[in-house]
């Protein structure tokens, strides 16, 4: 994949409030509900531990009633005795239905999670350009992993916490009306506090998510700068970046936290206003005979039952509002629509000729501002093309375009006869093999990464590979050869040596159109005169666009194409530029005759 000259990138900017929770959570239901078995377990698990929850403050007062105030010391044993069994059975059925939601909580996500990712590879590099990788990663982890928190905390104890409210309102209301009601007077003042610190709280939890996102985007981009880094002494300033970025988090994490911290405190007073006003009539209703201590401690049990799942509810919202805030930035990602996208009667390629045709392609990465301009050109069967100019000329972009990472924004281009989008995407990419100077290899070993060019080859065809790309005689003398295994970036071995394998790795994939772009960048003169031959072999019969700074390596290309400024300017032969004496033949001149010192012609 080529990862320079793109378009833009940037940070999105902070979202004030979600802005769909009902679609939110009715699409996250949609990945709950394949495990309906599961959950219907888990809400039999609720039903009979919240039922036993509500039978034990009746037999309380029912143990002070008829055993405890008759002192019947062995009716009070006995009763004691089942209360126990009661409350251990209840607890039971709590843990197995807090196992069932975890189990369903973590396929949920694991599931939503294999989604995103799968997401990740349909996208449109456009896409990557306007974000960090450390953004995209934070929502594949952390908003990912509060939804499981969620899901496995809040959403069973919700489905509970309401059972149990509606339990106890019918078990008081049987016992005692009065007292019913005198519990119930306080509930309109926690609905409206619940509602008014959540309102306030909202946008915060959405903002924290977003700072948080972003801290991860740098954190991502300083760790894989940190050579250059120390290299310029900026240790510094990094850390002072550091510090802003981290300040802002902290700023929006301690508003979400402090306005929704003050939502338990609050409800915990009005719990125990409602249970004054319980106790302080059901005092005066027990002077006056209309009720019995044992219905009393009954009713001061279940208004505590009554009031607890309410405030757990006020709570659950904090940590749902924080999960609905990640669960909206992945489907956001999602949602995504793919700037390039295979034709419904795309056809499927097996092999190209190779005639490859730009006709008047046009391409901007922004609206208004054109990166290519009119090119216009042909390439037959087997021909070597090289495309030279200075940095930001187009080059690459020209590569990505054929390679479809980006579309035209006018004009076509056009692969043995027909444009390059009535074929299948992937089927055209698997025919173009590709080197770039900027070479990424994976954690795994020096086989393995040889072999990503063409997952089904044998090992004699990896080694034939890496002998034609000069690679063959540094792999033997690793510590295990080609099972030594690499970091990620291949960061045990030399860029030059990473180069070498590059190039294998394109040998391996056999295609039958080949861009080396800068191949031979980070190779020695020495090596890449060995290599420069095998790479003459490999792009022998094949169509080949080379992109060079060194203008010695393309001085027997077929045709040089000189690109300024987004536009063709020159094409002809190495001979036939320098004896137009133009844009050409002064980069040659300053690479190799200014001041007797070559100078480096970038992209």
């Amino acid at each position: 994949m080529i990862h320079r000259a793109r378009g833009p990138r940037g940070i999105n900017g902070p979202v004030e409030k979600a802005k769909d929770w009902k679609g939110t959570i009715k699409r996250i239901w949609s990945y709950m509900e394949k495990q309906k078995a599961s959950l219907m377990a888990s809400i039999i698990f609720v039903i009979l531990s919240t039922l036993l929850g509500l039978l034990g403050p009746y037999m309380i007062g029912v143990i002070i009633d008829e055993y405890i105030l008759p002192k019947d010391i062995t009716g009070t044993v006995r009763f004691l005795a089942l209360l126990t069994v009661v409350y251990l059975t209840a607890a039971l059925f709590t843990w197995l239905q807090t196992f069932m939601m975890v189990r369903v909580s973590l396929q949920t996500v694991r599931t939503l999670r294999q989604d995103l990712f799968d997401k990740f590879q349909t996208l449109s590099l456009s896409f990557f350009d306007r974000r960090t990788h450390g953004d995209l990663m934070s929502r594949i982890t952390n908003d990912i992993e509060n939804l499981n928190s969620a899901l496995s905390q809040s959403v069973i104890q919700i489905f509970s916490s309401v059972l149990m409210v509606s339990g106890v309102a019918i078990a008081m209301f049987s016992l005692n009306w009065v007292l019913a009601i005198a519990t119930l007077l306080v509930i309109p003042l926690m609905i409206f506090s619940t509602k008014k610190v959540i309102t306030y709280s909202g946008h915060y939890f959405i903002k924290r998510q977003r700072d948080l996102g972003e801290l991860n985007g740098f954190i991502e981009e300083s760790i894989s700068g940190s050579e250059v880094t120390t290299l310029f002494g900026k240790e510094e300033k990094i850390n002072q970046q550091f510090s802003i970025v981290s300040e802002r988090l902290r700023h929006s994490a301690l508003a979400a936290d402090t306005v929704s911290g003050f939502l338990g405190p609050i409800n915990n007073f009005i719990n125990n206003v409602g249970l004054g006003f319980v106790i302080a009539i059901g005092a005066i209703m027990t002077v006056h005979g209309q009720a019995t201590v044992g219905i009393i401690a009954a009713f001061v049990t279940y208004s505590r039952q009554f009031f607890r799942p309410i405030s757990q509810l006020s709570n659950l919202f904090n940590m749902f509002q924080s999960a609905i805030a990640g669960a909206e930035r992945v489907f956001e990602v999602m949602d995504e629509t793919p700037d390039v996208l295979d034709k419904k009667d795309a056809i499927a390629v097996d092999s190209f000729a190779g005639h490859v045709e730009f006709s008047h392609v046009h391409f901007s990465y922004e609206k208004e501002k054109d990166v290519l301009k009119d090119i216009h050109f042909q390439i037959q069967p087997g021909e070597k093309i090289a495309l030279v100019g200075p940095t930001g000329s187009g080059k690459t972009t020209i590569i990505n375009l054929l390679m479809r990472f980006y579309d035209v924004t006018a004009g076509e281009i056009k692969v043995d006869g027909r444009g390059i989008r009535d074929y299948q995407i992937n089927g055209l990419r698997k025919r173009v093999g590709t080197v770039l100077q900027d070479t990424f290899l994976f954690s795994g070993t020096v086989m393995e990464n040889i072999r990503y060019g063409r997952l089904e080859a044998t090992d004699e065809e990896v080694i034939a590979a890496a002998k034609m790309a000069s690679a063959h005689q540094y792999i033997k003398h690793l510590p295990q050869g080609y099972q030594t295994p690499l970091t990620s970036g291949g960061a045990n071995l030399s860029q030059g040596q990473r180069q070498l394998l590059a190039i294998a790795r394109a040998i391996l994939a056999d295609s039958d159109i080949l861009i080396l772009d800068e191949a031979t960048s980070s190779i020695d003169t020495k090596t890449e005169i060995e290599i420069q031959k095998g790479i003459n072999q490999l792009m022998k019969g094949r169509t080949s666009f080379v992109i060079a700074h060194r203008l010695k390596t393309i001085e027997n290309a077929d045709r040089i194409l000189v690109i300024h400024q987004g536009e063709i300017i020159e094409s002809g032969t190495h001979q036939e530029l320098l004896q137009r004496k133009g844009f050409y033949f002064s980069m040659y001149e300053s690479q190799f005759h200014f001041r007797g010192k070559p100078s480096s012609l970038s992209r």
